[in-house]
């Protein structure tokens, strides 16, 4: 083998990757004194799509708990269906799920 010069030793690039993901949010519901369980049911079933069942379920556990996390996705698509929910009289918010 013939010497062409000095050379280099091979270096180990590092190659640094960015992953496109969002934080995961929830569409928190909660509780009152004004809204009753049949607006707050009916309020699930059209915004969020829930079906009958799912919806009296959330409003239970708004009710006894406080709050509850009626939807889980990225803050832009949940936006939409806060705004519905609170231009309903009913509290909403987005809020970054514990991870």
């Amino acid at each position: 083998m013939a010497f062409d010069g000095p050379t280099r030793p091979l270096q180990d690039e590092e190659t640094d990757v960015l992953v496109a993901s969002e934080e995961p949010y929830s569409l928190v519901v909660w509780n009152d004194e004004v809204n009753t369980f049949e607006w707050v049911i009916e309020t699930l079933m059209e915004v969020c799509g829930h079906s009958a069942e799912q919806a009296e379920q959330c409003a239970y556990i708004i009710h006894f708990q406080g709050k509850y996390a009626v939807k889980q996705g990225s803050y832009d698509e949940l936006k939409p269906f806060c705004d519905a929910i609170t231009e309903r009289g009913i509290g909403a918010t987005i809020e970054v799920m514990a991870g």
